[in-house]
């Protein structure tokens, strides 16, 4: 599952303007979550979903079932996308352009959901990128305080109170801030975001193509 906000001006990335314009900002956060969507198709599952506050746009490529994100606050929309799950799960945000199937690896090869695990992605701010079970639980995710620094160790701490061994994938960036953003673009593979980013702060572009 990837989870994701139509990427509408005044409405996504407002933390990255100024320097960038809503537009800009917006324009960044689609390239994010094309990009995202892009290493998705690219990692073995058995269906892959966008959970949408909004519409889908051109940035969406076929092989994705949308759902809409319900109501509430963050916990409450990614416990009520893992109800709607039947077997493992995996969930990551639309803030990490630079994920690989590579990074995913771990959670995606085929001895990675044994009953009782879970996967935890920390982002360097403290929170998370990825979560993953192998049995979905709301209750796991449910009145976990989210966008705080120690978001990361509270939602570790519920998962192993209720019984899941916790496995991590590498820590990642999110893209929240344009500090955040130029040291994701200096780091991340050739996509749309790197190029975009580029374009936008003058920076050069990497070399290679986007695959």
């Amino acid at each position: 599952m990837v989870i994701a906000k139509e990427p509408v001006p005044g409405r996504v990335k407002t933390r990255l303007t100024p320097p960038f314009t809503p537009e800009e900002a917006a324009a960044l956060a689609e390239a994010a979550l094309a990009d995202t969507l892009r290493a998705v198709l690219r990692v073995p599952a058995r269906r892959r979903v966008l959970v949408l506050d909004g519409r889908p746009g051109r940035w969406l490529p076929p092989g994705f079932t949308v759902v809409p994100q319900e109501a509430g606050g963050l916990d409450e929309r990614i416990a009520a996308a893992f109800a709607a799950c039947r077997g493992p799960a995996l969930l990551v945000g639309m803030d990490t352009p630079q994920l690989t199937p590579e990074l995913l690896a771990p959670a995606t090869a085929p001895d990675a959901w044994p009953p009782g695990r879970a996967w935890l992605g920390p982002a360097a701010d403290g929170g998370f990128w990825a979560l993953g079970m192998a049995e979905p639980r709301p209750e796991a995710v449910a009145g976990v305080p989210m966008s705080r620094a120690d978001t990361g160790a509270a939602q570790r701490a519920r998962l192993r109170r209720l019984g899941f061994s916790v496995e991590e994938l590498p820590t990642l960036r999110d893209v929240d801030t344009a500090a955040d953003a130029a040291l994701v673009a200096a780091g991340a593979p050739p996509g749309r975001f790197t190029a975009l980013h580029a374009a936008l702060s003058g920076a050069p572009a990497h070399e290679g193509s986007a695959g």
